[in-house]
């Protein structure tokens, strides 16, 4: 099956293309782009000048699958992110049971392709259960399918552990990607440690708790010579030890999410568990250092850490409801309006972040661009559509969002992935 799109306007990391051109798409690859194409092919659709992005990659989800499927289940997660724009996610082990062998990223593997929407990665636990004991077997891990390695929702605390771990996922070709995180600082931390935690009477989360194994990362990559993923940096402390880090050359990447660039620890004096996340929200100081991060190139790639829970756990008390907001959804139209619509990324940067630099890291060399012989991942966007977050419209199973009410700019019009039509705004 072939599909030729018309009137695209098309942005890729590196610039906008000054006039419409035609996409013809083979086999689920961008077989040629030109201002006009003389193929017969058997689909045609009319983008309408809108803008058409290589499809977003996201490197931070939480599918719940297996395990909890009452929060999330691979048909919801996948359809919500085809509809917020991404052709591509990248689910963390800590499930029920933990992704810690072969036979479940098999399986999560097997449950994406029967969905048949968007490319799944599993990402495999560094330790056994996450129990930061024991390692995983990385070699039989990547056999299985996966690109990348973590214990997210904990930072593998034993720094022997961790540089063996450095080691032999250099040997295996995998990414190593780090919740910073030093449990033994954050014991019953429900939000930021600051004026607002103790004006609020809730248990603070130390900024010390993160830079010291960003700091500690950082150090390992630098004497093993290994590559290391920062996930979901919060800190203006962070950031200048990532840039310290780059300066010397280290092999070291980082993420922020959307809520981290958007939100400070302000809100949640409303007591409102969506706001309750990890790492906490921070300040106003951290969110514009975050955003310069991302302007100066510091900040590699905006990933969302989309994380579901039912709204029966979401209504206990702030001190006992789960960490964690859904963002597959509002991910692209946060970027839209609180960095391209106030200066900080232009359009093809945005692109980098959301899906060239995601697909980098990774290895997906056939991601990213809208080229020719690139994969038919592909998203339409109307760039200046404005749209309202509401909770009865999302996609996902869970309606975790803070957002909620928010008006964005940047309305998904239509997802392709593999070049199949995967959604279609109404």
């Amino acid at each position: 099956m072939s599909l030729l799109i018309k009137n695209a306007v098309i942005v890729n990391p590196d610039q906008i293309s000054a006039q419409p051109q035609e996409i013809l798409i083979e086999r689920g690859t961008i077989a040629k782009i030109a201002p006009s194409i003389t193929e017969k092919p058997s689909q045609i659709m009319d983008a309408g000048g809108k803008y058409v992005l290589p499809g977003l990659i996201d490197f931070h989800v939480h599918l719940r699958v297996p395990g909890r499927e009452d929060k999330e289940t691979m048909e919801t997660g996948s359809v919500a992110a085809v509809k917020g724009g991404f052709t591509t996610i990248f689910c963390m082990p800590n499930t029920d049971p933990v992704i810690d062998n072969g036979m479940i990223v098999e399986a999560i593997i097997k449950e994406a392709r029967r969905v048949g929407l968007v490319n799944v990665f599993p990402v495999g636990a560094i330790t056994k259960g996450q129990k930061g004991q024991d390692l995983t077997d990385m070699f039989e891990l990547k056999e299985a399918g996966c690109r990348a390695l973590s214990d997210d929702g904990k930072a593998v605390a034993n720094s022997q552990l961790m540089r063996h771990a450095l080691e032999y996922a250099k040997m295996a070709g995998l990414l190593l990607i780090e919740h910073c995180e030093d449990a033994s600082l954050t014991h019953r931390g429900v939000m930021n440690e600051g004026l607002n935690s103790t004006l609020l009477g809730l248990k603070g989360i130390p900024a010390a708790a993160e830079t010291i194994i960003v700091a500690r990362d950082i150090e390992l990559a630098h004497y093993l010579k290994t590559k290391i993923h920062l996930a979901h940096m919060s800190l203006k402390r962070s950031v200048e030890l990532i840039r310290w880090a780059k300066a010397q050359g280290i092999e070291v990447t980082a993420e922020v999410t959307p809520h981290h660039f958007t939100l400070t620890d302000d809100m949640v004096k409303s007591f409102d568990t969506r706001t309750k996340v990890n790492p906490p929200l921070r300040t106003t100081e951290d969110v514009e250092a975050l955003k310069e991060a991302l302007r100066d190139g510091k900040i590699d790639c905006i990933a969302t850490d989309h994380a579901p829970h039912t709204q029966e756990e979401k209504e206990f008390e702030y001190d006992q409801a789960p960490f964690g907001m859904i963002g597959l959804e509002t991910a692209l139209g946060l970027g839209v309006t609180e960095l391209v619509e106030k200066k900080y990324l232009t359009w093809p940067q945005l692109v980098d972040k959301m899906s060239s630099q995601p697909a980098r890291i990774a290895g997906l060399a056939y991601k990213g661009e809208i080229k020719e012989g690139k994969d038919a991942d592909i998203v339409i966007i109307d760039p200046q559509r404005e749209w309202v977050v509401r909770k009865e419209e999302f996609a996902s199973k869970s309606k975790n969002s803070p957002f909620v009410g928010w008006k964005l700019k940047g309305l998904v019009k239509m997802t392709i992935c593999g070049g199949k039509i995967v959604y279609e705004a109404r």
